[in-house]
């Protein structure tokens, strides 16, 4: 790598339960001997990805957009289309960066619309050259903002869990239970400070 460029990743796309978070990293040739062991969030353990997101957070710029259940609902309604939402995080995320450290590459994983992102980039983010590749995380400024996007989703979602006394879950199956144990606690009304809605989930919980 001879220059540095930003890496963007999401996670909690897939969950039921917590938030959408999208983080975006700087990574340049500076950076690279304090990133070891630094690879894509999903072939780590959660202990793993917390404590390399702290140390990415300490040697990188960074920035990580999180969007709590209920703003995400409300964002979803506004949008309709989950990739339109991704590629709104991923601008704000880019541009955030930018802010602290100017470059000229920006690389993401190819979700399915990629010139949404760029429509959705403001002036300072147009000036950036966005590549969208397929797996995308072995790229080490992706992996690292894959660490930091997967870690503020593991935390926030034991924040909810602890705040509504309900071990929420990871992932889109087996939440079913837990959602129907949410219900008998807090009624229907509160499930969207907790759950993505739109999810089918959704409608079977609610029968």
């Amino acid at each position: 790598m001879d220059e540095g460029h930003i890496g963007v990743d999401e996670s909690g796309k897939g969950d039921y339960f917590g938030p959408l978070v999208i983080a975006a990293c700087y990574v340049g040739p500076e950076h690279l001997s304090e990133l070891e062991g630094v690879k894509d969030s999903k072939k780590l353990s959660d202990p793993v990805a917390l404590r390399l997101a702290a140390s990415i957070r300490r040697v990188c710029p960074c920035s990580v957009v999180a969007i709590g259940p209920k703003k995400y609902n409300e964002l979803y309604t506004k949008f309709k289309n989950l990739n339109r939402l991704l590629a709104w995080g991923h601008a704000r995320a880019i541009e955030n960066v930018l802010d602290i450290r100017p470059c000229g590459l920006a690389i993401s994983d190819q979700f399915a619309d990629p010139f949404g992102l760029r429509r959705a980039l403001f002036e300072k983010g147009k000036q950036v050259e966005l590549r969208s590749l397929v797996r995308a995380e072995s790229d080490i400024a992706v992996a690292a903002a894959s660490i930091l996007a997967r870690a503020e989703f593991l935390n926030r979602l034991k924040r909810l869990s602890d705040e509504f006394g309900v071990c929420l879950p990871k992932g889109a199956t087996n939440v079913v239970p837990v959602a129907r144990k949410f219900l008998a606690l807090h009624g229907p009304n509160r499930l969207e400070e907790v759950a993505k809605l739109h999810f089918k989930t959704t409608e079977q919980v609610l029968v």
